[in-house]
């Protein structure tokens, strides 16, 4: 029987059939044949060109899988390379995408079973960044492209360049500011004085020739009018003097007027800016014990507690269940810290005082907190007052 016109119903609706994806377990990769049905596909693995496939993949069948897995990993890397970057995505994210295209190599004819050797793979061959978490497998395209790594040394160089010159301008213009304050000479303050003439008959002479303006009787009152000209300076130059002694005197006075309760003000102001510079986002350290929070992984494991035996990338930590004894690797937000009984020692983890060992003395339900005694460092024996998420139970 022959094929249905183009324009069929039958035609069109093999073609409607035929489009988007259809069930893996009808498909031969090594044909490249997709068939629709159970039937087909039997069909399709009597015939005779199928048949002469499986007589060349028998004679080296290392060589076909070799390259079905090179077509794979290539396509894979491409497309989370192109698509996503450098960017953390899920794994399973991006194999959703790749197997959208008709024509993709499947998984099944390669040397990977499942989608998380694929991904433990990658890792171990230096192509992405893996890390496990509770949703899953995510992986990080490590770019190893010549022009983008000589891109990314041009611009940090160029950032470099950048603050060596804006710390050379602003050397430069404190120089010019240290010359400019001890090069500078003390100006002497003009002195005016009132123009008086004894008699009518004496003629006032102005001297416009020399640098300063002088105006006085004539040559035979010149000795009294330097002798007053330096009076009236002696004058003004105490005057000036009584003034800069009241100036400074004011402002003792201001700075004295500060209550003592403004000044703890200050001071605490100042401790708690302090306090805030030092803290961090990020608190995990070894051998601490830390309660699980999560109901992700289930009631085998919420608010069961753990000892932190690894800290990875400073937001996540490989946890041994002191119960069970399992392990699990769980994001800084799934636990919690633990405040032991008074006596105990504990580790300070956040602030100005983190790494350093403790004994808990007491505790304080009202402000959260607890009162603690320094075990190490240099401040060894102070008590201080550390918040409950700071610190947690030692091993």
């Amino acid at each position: 029987m022959g094929k249905a016109d183009f324009l069929s119903p039958k035609a069109i609706a093999n073609r409607i059939k035929s489009k988007g994806l259809q069930k893996l377990r009808w498909y031969c990769q090594m044909c490249q044949k997709q068939c629709r049905d159970e039937n087909g596909f039997k069909c399709h693995c009597m015939s005779e060109s199928h048949q002469r496939q499986l007589l060349l993949a028998s004679e080296d069948p290392n060589k076909f899988m070799d390259y079905f897995s090179d077509e794979f990993k290539s396509d894979f890397l491409e497309l989370l390379s192109r698509r996503f970057g450098t960017k953390r995505v899920h794994n399973n994210i991006v194999y959703n995408e790749y197997i959208s295209d008709r024509e993709h190599v499947h998984m099944n004819s390669t040397q990977w079973e499942t989608l998380t050797d694929f991904t433990k793979w990658l890792g171990r061959e230096g192509f992405c960044k893996v890390d496990e978490t509770p949703k899953g497998w995510y992986v990080q395209y490590i770019d190893r492209d010549p022009e983008t790594i000589r891109r990314q040394e041009e611009q940090a160089r160029k950032k470099k360049q950048d603050l060596d010159d804006e710390e050379r301008s602003a050397k430069f213009i404190e120089e010019q500011v240290r010359r400019g304050r001890d090069g500078k000479e003390p100006e002497e303050t003009p002195v005016y004085t009132e123009l008086k003439r004894e008699s009518e008959e004496e003629k006032i002479a102005f001297n416009l020739g020399a640098s300063s303006c002088v105006a006085g009787p004539s040559k035979s009152s010149s000795a009294l009018g330097a002798s007053a000209l330096k009076a009236a300076a002696a004058s003004s130059s105490s005057s000036t003097k009584r003034k800069d002694t009241s100036s400074s005197s004011d402002s003792r006075s201001d700075k004295k007027k500060k209550s003592a309760l403004e000044e703890i003000i200050e001071m605490e102001e100042r401790k708690k800016k302090k306090q805030q510079q030092v803290r961090t986002d990020y608190w995990l350290q070894p051998n601490i014990v830390v309660k699980v929070v999560t109901k992700r992984l289930g009631d085998r494991y919420h608010k069961k507690k753990a000892v932190v035996t690894e800290v990875r990338d400073k937001y996540a930590a490989v946890v041994k269940i002191i119960d069970s004894g399992d392990k699990l690797k769980l994001d800084q937000n799934h636990v919690e810290t633990v405040i032991p009984a008074p006596g105990k020692r504990v580790l300070i983890l956040n602030g100005p005082y983190r790494d350093t060992e403790a004994v808990l003395e007491g505790i304080d339900e009202k402000n959260f907190s607890a009162t603690l005694t320094l075990d190490s460092g240099k401040e060894k024996g102070k008590r201080v007052d550390i918040a409950y998420e700071d610190f947690s139970k030692l091993v």
